[in-house]
């Protein structure tokens, strides 16, 4: 990672960068953190997110709306808007997302359908939006936030690790065809995150292990993250938000259609 980049954490100041479920979770983080950065932060949910208190060292700003990426026409109505009453879209991060856990065999076709319609249509409608306009301005960095589950096979999460593969592979295809344009757009894949939507899936203290140790009767599937330069078990929000603007960083200079765990 280039020295030059405080704590791993880029320059936003003055950019305006657009948030997908930012109501909780990963999208909550980067929301905030971005606005902590300088950015002025379009933050997005299916409702209203609240907006982050601003702290004193806040020198960005929040504005929080309801926008349902499964909805095109609301998608489009909110891109719209933005341009026109606060100005150009710099940064999409493509963060909204379920899961709904099953048995691949007897998942059924309400829960595939619907993790398809946010984790991967709501990332082709976000930058479908969004695209043409940094097309024209000849810059701009779309960022997926996918999951290591996109590579690595998990029991009972067969619908949103197909949701997050294809979601990965349209990303790097749309890099590929904007990166002529000064558009780029990449992946970052963190493993599991302290969420309330990993959380939901614990049913007791030992959970947090489990998910480290993995199952040995089918694979051992935990992931390592570093963390200042120390290798740790587990993610956290911070981690996430580190990963999320150190590769939208790279993103202006040098790195297209790539992803990064």
């Amino acid at each position: 990672m280039p020295e030059h980049i405080p704590d791993g954490r880029a320059e936003f100041t003055g950019r305006i960068a657009l948030v997908t479920g930012a109501g909780q979770g990963i999208g909550a983080a980067v929301a905030a953190a971005l606005a902590q950065h300088g950015a002025h932060v379009v933050a997005t949910d299916r409702t209203a997110p609240a907006a982050p208190s601003p702290g004193s060292d806040t020198a960005g700003t929040v504005t929080a709306e309801a926008m349902d990426v499964t909805d095109r026409a609301a998608v489009d109505a909110t891109v719209q808007r933005v341009e026109r009453e606060l100005g150009p879209i710099a940064v999409l991060v493509n963060v909204a997302g379920i899961l709904r856990p099953g048995p691949a065999a007897e998942l059924s076709e309400a829960d595939w359908a619907d993790t398809f319609a946010v984790n991967t249509t709501g990332v082709f409608h976000t930058a479908s939006a969004v695209a043409p306009h940094m097309v024209k301005r000849g810059s701009g960095s779309i960022v997926t936030v996918g999951s290591n589950a996109a590579g690595v096979p998990r029991t009972g999460m067969a619908a949103y690790a197909a949701s997050k593969a294809a979601a990965a592979m349209y990303t790097k295809c749309l890099g590929l065809e904007l990166a002529r344009s000064g558009v780029r757009c990449n992946i970052v894949a963190p493993g599991s995150t302290d969420t309330a939507m990993q959380r939901a899936l614990w049913t007791d203290d030992d959970a947090p292990r489990r998910v480290i140790a993995g199952d040995p009767q089918t694979y051992r599937t935990g992931c390592l993250l570093r963390n200042h330069g120390t290798i740790v078990y587990g993610g956290t929000l911070d981690e996430a938000y580190d990963r999320t603007a150190q590769l939208e960083w790279m993103c202006r200079v040098w790195l297209a259609a790539s992803s990064l765990p």
